[in-house]
């Protein structure tokens, strides 16, 4: 049997760092130091299971829900750019989308980290496109809303008119009438950064109701969220993660029967 090298392992997670942050990382000075080095950067970063754009994307929500030092993010944004994973209005998207599912201060520490990034590396500010520029009719935004919602869910959503200021304002007026259609990110991407945001949010339908529909309409294979999952775990914790997965397994299980995210063996929820 072969044995692993540790120093091959430190010296390929201080390249890896380096890259995917756009900085050389300092000499680890401590076990916690030691183990972003050598375990995430050199044994989850390099896993093959997962494209870098949906690392990135699930780095900078997870980060972001955990409050995390600016410097983290910073470096995700930095890295980001550097490796063309993500481009400067692509991340500003990614912003505003984690404002919806995880809060508008936490989508603010990403915009935050963004400006710093774009000053102290000279970038010009990109050209974004506004949230909305030509007059709207209130109902056929609600209506975009609800198709957008069963083509992001797989099912419908909210009825348009339910009178609740939340489902009605909120769900499909705002985030499917309006920011699920910007054509800012694409779909994909926008998924990875909702997965973080409902995970996050500890609330059993709309965890196993996203991750259902995340394979369902075809944007993430079961193989791609099991590694979700090892992404995610790095800032959101084992316990936390150990949840998601569960929840992996048993979507992964109903997709592949053509049940929906509710349904039980036999057609009944």
């Amino acid at each position: 049997m072969s044995l692993c090298d540790p120093a091959a392992r430190s010296a390929l997670g201080s390249s890896l760092q380096a890259e995917l942050t756009g900085r050389d990382g300092p000499a680890p000075r401590s076990p916690v130091a030691e183990s972003w080095r050598d375990f995430i950067y050199a044994e989850i970063w390099s896993r093959p299971g997962l494209d870098r754009r949906a690392r990135f994307l699930i780095a900078l929500a997870s980060a972001a829900g955990a409050t995390a030092p600016t410097d983290r993010l910073d470096g995700y944004v930095r890295g980001a750019l550097a490796t063309g994973a993500l481009t400067q209005a692509e991340l500003r998207e990614a912003a505003l989308h984690v404002a919806v599912y995880a809060g508008w201060d936490k989508g603010g520490a990403i915009d935050a980290a963004i400006d710093r990034v774009e000053a102290e590396e000279g970038l010009a500010q990109v050209a974004l496109s506004p949230i909305r520029a030509a007059p709207w009719d209130p109902q056929q935004r609600m209506e975009q809303g609800f198709a957008e919602f069963r083509a992001v869910m797989t099912f419908d959503g909210p009825r348009v008119g339910n009178g609740l200021p939340y489902l009605q304002d909120g769900i499909l007026n705002f985030v499917f009438g309006e920011m699920w259609g910007r054509s800012g990110l694409d779909q994909r991407s926008r998924r990875f950064l909702t997965l973080v945001g409902v995970a996050d949010s500890a609330a059993t339908v709309p965890i196993a109701s996203h991750f259902h529909a995340a394979m369902a309409s075809g944007n993430c294979t079961a193989a791609e969220l099991h590694e979700f999952v090892l992404q995610y775990a790095v800032h959101a914790g084992w316990p936390k993660a150990s949840v998601i997965q569960g929840v992996v397994l048993e979507m992964a299980g109903k997709v592949a029967k053509g049940l929906a995210w509710n349904e039980k063996e036999g057609g009944k929820p």
